[in-house]
C-alpha cells in the first residue's frame, strides 16, 4: 500500500494533507487568529497551501504573505481564471476571467498580494464543464492559448509550475505537452465519474487535488457522510465520517494530495491527522462498494 502520508507536488515532496487556504475569510474580522490558524498549520507539517485571489477579495493572501516564512518549506498553488467580483447578485464573489490577458493580470495580482516573485504552483481554472461557472462568449478560449500565456510565465519564472482544474480527460491529454504538475477536480467517495483521468495523472505522475472531497458542498453534491458505510467504518475506528471519506482518497490513488480548508484549530488538527489514518482490506473493500453517483450543480 502506497505511503499516506508523503507524496510529490510540482517536483517537492510534500505531505499529502495540505491546506485549502478559502476558510480563512471567515476569520476576516480577527486577522491575527487567521495568521495564527495557518501559522499553526504549517508547525504541524503542512507544505502545501492552496489559495486564489478572489478568496476575500485579497484577504487570504494577504493573510499568507503575513503567517508564512522565508524558512517555511510550502508549495503555495493559488488559482486564475477568475477574478474577484463584488456584485451582490452574483452568484459567486467571482467573475470569470478566462482571456489570456486577464491570466497574466491574475498572475500579477497574486503575485503583488502574496508578495512573491515566484509563486510554486499555479491552477488555471477551466470554465467548460460543471459544478460552477461555465464560461460564455470572450469568456470561450482555446486551452492552448491560456497554456500559451502560462507557460510564458513559467518561463520568465514568475510561476513554477502549471496545474489544471476543472478539466476534462480530452482537456488534459491536450495540455500534457505544456507539463501540467496538478489538477484539480471534484472528486470523492461518492462522485467517482473522474475515476480515468485520475488514473492518466497517476501515470504521468501528476497531482490528483480533489475539490469538493467529502461532496455536499452545494445542493445537488451527494455527501459522503452521510453513506452507511462511511459512517460504520467510523464507528469502528473510532474516528469521524469526515476523517473516514478524506483517508479513504489518500489509500485510493498514490499521487492524491488532500486540501481540506477550516477556520478551526481543532478541525485542522483532525483533517492533518487522516495522514496517518490506516484502512485495513476490509474497510477499503466496503468503502470500494459505495456507489458513485454524478454531481448535478450549476453555481450561475
Amino acid at each position: 500500500m502506497p505511503s499516506t502520508e508523503r507524496g510529490t507536488l510540482a517536483g517537492r515532496s510534500v505531505s499529502r494533507v495540505g491546506y485549502g487556504a478559502m476558510q480563512l475569510e471567515r476569520l476576516h474580522d480577527d486577522r491575527a487568529a487567521a495568521v495564527a490558524l495557518l501559522r499553526r498549520a504549517v508547525e504541524l507539517g503542512v507544505g502545501h497551501v492552496d489559495t486564489a485571489q478572489f478568496y476575500g477579495d485579497g484577504f487570504v493572501n494577504g493573510v499568507i504573505r503575513d503567517a508564512l516564512r522565508p524558512g517555511d518549506d510550502v508549495v503555495l498553488a493559488t488559482k486564475v481564471g477568475a477574478d474577484p467580483d463584488s456584485d451582490p447578485g452574483a452568484p459567486l464573489p467571482l467573475r470569470l476571467a478566462q482571456r489570456p490577458e486577464q491570466l497574466r493580470a491574475s498572475v500579477e495580482d497574486n503575485l503583488r498580494s502574496l508578495g512573491l516573485d515566484r509563486i510554486p504552483l499555479v491552477n488555471l481554472r477551466r470554465c467548460d464543464r460543471l459544478p460552477g461557472l461555465v464560461a460564455e462568449g470572450d469568456q470561450l478560449v482555446p486551452l492552448d492559448d491560456q497554456l500559451a500565456v502560462l507557460t510564458a510565465l513559467r518561463d520568465e519564472g514568475k510561476i513554477g509550475a502549471i496545474g489544471l482544474s476543472a478539466v476534462t480527460l480530452d482537456r488534459l491529454r491536450q495540455a500534457l505537452p505544456a507539463g501540467i504538475a496538478c489538477v484539480q477536480n471534484a472528486y470523492s467517495l461518492v462522485s467517482r465519474e473522474d475515476e480515468e483521468l485520475l488514473e492518466l495523472c497517476a501515470a504521468e505522475d501528476i497531482a490528483w487535488v480533489p475539490f469538493f472531497p467529502l461532496g455536499g458542498a452545494f445542493p445537488g453534491v451527494p455527501k459522503v457522510t452521510d453513506e452507511p458505510a462511511v459512517q460504520a467504518v467510523a464507528q469502528a475506528l473510532g474516528r469521524t465520517p469526515e476523517q473516514v471519506g478524506l483517508a479513504w482518497l489518500l489509500h485510493h490513488a498514490p499521487n492524491v494530495h488532500l486540501i481540506p480548508g477550516t477556520a478551526s484549530a481543532a478541525h485542522l488538527e483532525a483533517n492533518l491527522a487522516v495522514a496517518g489514518l490506516a484502512l485495513d482490506d476490509e474497510a477499503l473493500a466496503a468503502l470500494d462498494a459505495v456507489p458513485s453517483r454524478p454531481m448535478e450543480v450549476s453555481l450561475g
